[in-house]
């Protein structure tokens, strides 16, 4: 009995057990859910919040997203949501906005689109974003080098109004220069050598510093050292030839002592025999700028000069973000700068004025005149000094002949500046060592293209040859030979001829000199007997007198024998027939007067004798009465 109540008790004990397990399971069951269930609404609540602060998370830090892409709707979305435009958070997305862009610009740039490229890239805040820019370009410069004179280009363009932002490239380029000459790197050493030279080719760079740089690199001649400064003469001798002629020979010949050495390898030595006859043939085939990137003037840019010795700062510090405190002021401040650069409100206003009517028009007229009236009058000549400048610096930075003639005829005249031009030619011409037929190809196209350029040669013709005795002899060698050209090409009218009046009175030396070598290149040019046929064109009889005179023999003797002493005397025949001529009529009108005076003596006689008679017979007949 006992037994079988204990079993009835155990069983009941484990069945309550088991019943309040079950109970706790469902319990827990129950609350797992309901966890599940507000973890799920509150996911769902929140998923744009979650999104943002992530993005906001990821932006704190140094600017940079960590790889988290965000698509443009959203975020400028996010732009629109931020009320404080002046807040840190506003700044650090407008900082990856522009590093986005700017990256995607230079990474663009190419040779065709490059004139499209640059007003997007002016766009963007290059002040804000200069450290973005030259990181930027370097990367992009060295992952393709062969477009590397595209980003000197565009370099060169934005240096002309943002000097800042030239000057912090060239101070990164050299110190990468640097610390790849001590690591010995040398695709990197490449790529900023020959980032620097088209910078000198754009004149962005002073040329001390490419020679600076040569210097460093033949100081201890190895096989890296001379390949990498042979690629750099290569890429920049052409405008180191102009600008810095000494400079260059003085490189030359440290190449030249290098050979003697024979130190390096083989390979080497050939690259440096193949850069002599590169520099012999002018480097053809490697121009200092091509023409569809020669996008700024001379007059216009900026040069950079630090050297190799100086403590470069690259700025670093630049490329991170940081908040500004004047965040609006200076955005508003660009916003008026790119204005004023892209030329904004004159299109406004143009396209406001041609929506105007007559009588705005006629007011505008009205105003003009009288801005035309009040404009001052400029006595010290300082534009026509900038022209002459600017007509220089195109002829001395041009390579060959159409790039030059190109260039100049691009130059914006205003009436009567032709005149300047031609000077100008005259002056370069004369100024050369030896005589270059480019300047007589430039004055021959110009004659051809307008008339008053013909005419204005004319009247340095005449200027010239009228102060000729102040030149000196290779002064006035290369005006000859100009002037020559000109006429052989008939660039020049012949009449021009009439100024020179070929007398032993009314020539000097030097205007002796000047007449012998213009006609003894007109003969080279056409022969003497071609020579000879245009002398004796008679309908340009009149201009040829003064040079060939037949006024007086003694001067039509000069002009002879000044010809003949030159080896001209094929183109005196004519002369020297009329001289013949003369002289016959000169000794028949004398031996006609001799004639005529003997003839005369003897009726003078007849008539005494006769007279002589009659009164010796009157004598007769007095003495008979």
């Amino acid at each position: 009995m006992d037994a079988e109540n204990y079993r009835r008790d155990e069983e009941d004990h484990y069945e309550n057990y088991r019943v309040s397990g079950r109970e706790e399971e469902r319990r827990r069951e129950k609350e797992r859910d309901r966890r599940v269930n507000n973890a799920g609404e509150e996911n769902h609540k929140n998923e744009d919040s979650k999104v943002s602060k992530q993005e906001g998370n990821m932006i704190t830090q140094t600017g940079r997203r960590g790889g988290v892409y965000i698509p443009p709707f959203k975020l400028a979305r996010m732009m629109k949501e931020i009320q404080d435009k002046s807040s840190v958070e506003y700044q650090r997305i407008t900082w990856d906005a522009l590093r986005k862009s700017i990256n995607g610009l230079v990474n663009k740039v190419n040779n065709p689109n490059i004139k499209n490229i640059i007003p997007e890239l002016f766009a963007e805040n290059l002040i804000r974003g200069r450290g973005l820019f030259c990181r930027s370009c370097m990367k992009s410069q060295m992952a393709s080098p062969g477009f590397t004179d595209v980003f000197a280009a565009l370099v060169a363009v934005v240096n002309i109004r943002f000097p800042v932002v030239g000057n912090l490239l060239l101070r990164r380029i050299i110190l990468q220069l640097q610390r790849a000459y001590k690591r010995n790197d040398k695709p990197q050493l490449l790529a900023a050598v020959k980032f620097i030279a088209h910078l000198v080719n754009q004149e962005v760079i002073h040329e001390l510093i490419a020679l600076e740089l040569l210097a460093v690199l033949l100081e201890n001649p190895s096989d890296d050292s001379v390949e990498v400064a042979v690629g750099f003469v290569t890429e920049c001798g052409s405008m180191l030839q102009d600008l810095t002629p000494r400079g260059l020979h003085g490189i030359f010949e440290r190449f030249r002592g290098i050979l003697h050495e024979g130190e390096i390898d083989k390979r080497v030595q050939f690259l440096i025999e193949g850069l002599f006859a590169l520099r012999k043939a002018k480097f053809q085939g490697y121009p200092a700028v091509r023409p569809e990137l020669n996008l700024v003037e001379q007059v216009d840019q900026l040069t950079h000069e630090i050297s190799f010795q100086d403590t470069i700062d690259p700025e670093i510090a630049l490329d991170i973000f940081k908040p500004d405190s004047n965040f609006l002021e200076n955005e508003k401040k660009y916003e008026e700068l790119k204005t004023a650069i892209l030329g904004e409100e004159s299109e406004e206003e143009g396209n406001s004025h041609a929506e105007s009517g007559d009588d705005d028009d006629d007011e505008e007229e009205e105003e003009e005149e009288d801005e035309e009236q009040m404009k001052l009058k400029d006595e010290t000549e300082t534009n026509l000094v900038n022209l002459r400048r600017t007509i220089y610096l195109t002829i001395m930075s041009t390579v060959g002949f159409d790039e030059a003639g190109h260039k100049l005829l691009k130059i914006k005249l205003e009436a009567g500046q032709e005149m300047e031009l031609c000077i100008m030619l005259l002056e370069c011409c004369s100024q050369e060592r030896t005589y270059l037929r480019n300047y007589g190809l430039w004055g021959q196209r110009f004659c051809m293209i307008n008339k008053v350029y013909q005419e204005n040669f004319e009247k340095c013709f005449v200027q010239q040859y009228s102060m000729i005795h102040r030149l000196e002899t290779n002064k006035l060698r290369n005006v000859a030979l100009f002037f020559a050209h000109l006429l052989a090409t008939d660039a020049l009218h012949w009449h021009v001829l009439a100024y020179i009046r070929l007398t032993e009175e009314d020539t000097t030396s030097s205007s002796r000199i000047f007449i012998k070598i213009l006609f003894q290149e007109l003969s080279e040019h056409f022969g003497i007997r071609l020579l000879n046929d245009r002398l004796n064109d008679p309908t340009m009889q009149e201009s040829f007198d003064s040079i060939f005179p037949k006024d007086n023999p003694k001067n039509t003797r000069f002009a002879i024998n000044f010809f003949t002493q030159i080896g001209l005397g094929g183109i005196t025949e004519n002369l020297r027939a009329y001289l013949k001529n003369v002289q016959r009529l000169i000794m028949q009108q004398k031996k006609s007067v001799s004639e005529s005076s003997s003839g005369s003596s003897c009726d003078e006689s007849e008539s005494e004798s006769s007279s002589s008679s009659s009164e010796e017979d009157t004598r007769r007949k007095r003495m008979r009465h």
